[in-house]
């Protein structure tokens, strides 16, 4: 039906400009594939060098690697993952074992503090300028409200002076919308969309290809059409479904799944920095029968073990939590580390852990 389809909800503001940009281990900007060899042509010859013609690592697989000795050195930019990964005590001692981690960040993360070299960046929304592109694909202008402070550096700052420092000389000094331009060269989604274009227009969604094209309101606009000129009448593909890694047990007999609350976000050094009326904390939902069986009232403390380790947390009795599953979020890691119980074994397709179906103990602590 006409207007029909998936709108996904991203989990944060950018989200989908860095997958634009080639943020991925196998795309380059405007999701061209590494591994088509006219793709990889091109960018050759923009950036004057061989190119690698094999997919990267995405985080799952490079974690892997540090296990195996394949990576030693790790650059870190924006990201936690000292706090995000799932096990993740397993996940610190493979950074702490690398011989170098660089992390770029504008908080003092956990992976930052265990980090050789702290790069302070600035924010991307207040102290720079550029763009960003929303989740349907609207890339519009952002401008530098304040200077950024002390010895913070914008992000492509950071990159170009490291890059002149290991001898590319050719890296110069481009401002944003020069390396904007640099992309619009290089990726036809981008094409049409000059700075001047997205100030007078206050934004456009790509594909864009040229400077007089409307920009394109709806990606797949073709699965509308009566007449599909002979193309599948769905994008989707057919994945078979594989229950949890992790089985329950005797030992270890109810499921543990992790996720957001309203006002928080993620590993929290975003979003714990503010006061909010709603927000309880990282506490354990459990089902009233469950918890009856286990002797548990709502709001006394208990121990959550899994085969990775154990946590101390409070218990909320939540009718709506069905019966053998808990739930609990992961935003407050220095309250409750919750992803030291996390399962860390992961689907091959989409390279995520099973937060969501660990297999774990509940105690109730004694006073």
């Amino acid at each position: 039906r006409w207007g029909s389809g998936l709108v996904p909800l991203r989990g944060q503001n950018n989200v989908q400009g860095g997958g634009d940009m080639g943020a991925l281990p196998n795309k380059f900007p405007g999701f061209q594939d590494i591994t088509n060899p006219d793709h990889r042509a091109k960018f050759e010859a923009a950036y004057g060098m061989e190119l690698n013609p094999n997919n990267g690592k995405h985080l799952t697989l490079m974690l892997e690697a540090m296990e195996h000795g394949e990576i030693k050195a790790a650059y870190c930019i924006g990201e936690n993952p000292a706090d995000s990964e799932a096990s993740a005590g397993h996940s610190r001692a493979l950074l702490e074992g690398l011989d170098i981690l660089v992390v770029q960040d504008i908080f003092m993360t956990a992976t930052a503090q265990l980090a050789d070299v702290v790069l302070p960046s600035s924010v991307g929304w207040a102290e720079c300028d550029g763009t960003v592109t929303s989740s349907e694909r609207r890339v519009q202008r952002v401008r530098a409200a304040v200077t950024p402070p002390g010895a913070c550096r914008h992000d492509h700052e950071i990159i170009g002076e490291l890059a002149k420092r290991m001898g590319v000389e050719s890296w110069g000094d481009p401002t944003p919308q020069e390396l904007w331009d640099e992309l619009r060269s290089l990726s036809p989604l981008h094409a049409g969309m000059s700075y001047e274009r997205l100030e007078a227009e206050g934004g456009l969604q790509w594909p864009c290809p040229s400077e007089d094209h409307p920009g394109s309101p709806f990606l797949h606009g073709w699965l509308w059409e009566d007449d599909l000129g002979g193309r599948a009448p769905s994008p989707f593909s057919i994945t078979e479904h594989e229950g949890p890694k992790e089985q329950l047990t005797d030992e270890f007999p109810l499921r543990l799944t992790t996720g957001r609350s309203l006002d928080s976000y993620n590993t929290g050094v975003q979003s714990s920095g503010f006061e909010s009326p709603i927000r309880c904390g990282d506490e354990l939902d459990m089902n009233p029968g469950d918890a009856a069986d286990l002797g548990i009232a709502d709001g006394e403390r208990v121990l959550v073990s899994s085969p990775r380790g154990s946590v101390e947390m409070g218990v909320r009795v939540q009718p709506d939590i069905p019966a053998g599953l808990t739930f609990t979020t992961f935003h407050f890691p220095d309250l409750v580390d919750i992803n030291l119980i996390t399962n860390d074994e992961w689907d091959r397709d989409s390279g995520t852990a099973e937060f969501k179906a660990a297999a774990i103990r509940v105690e109730k602590l004694r006073a």
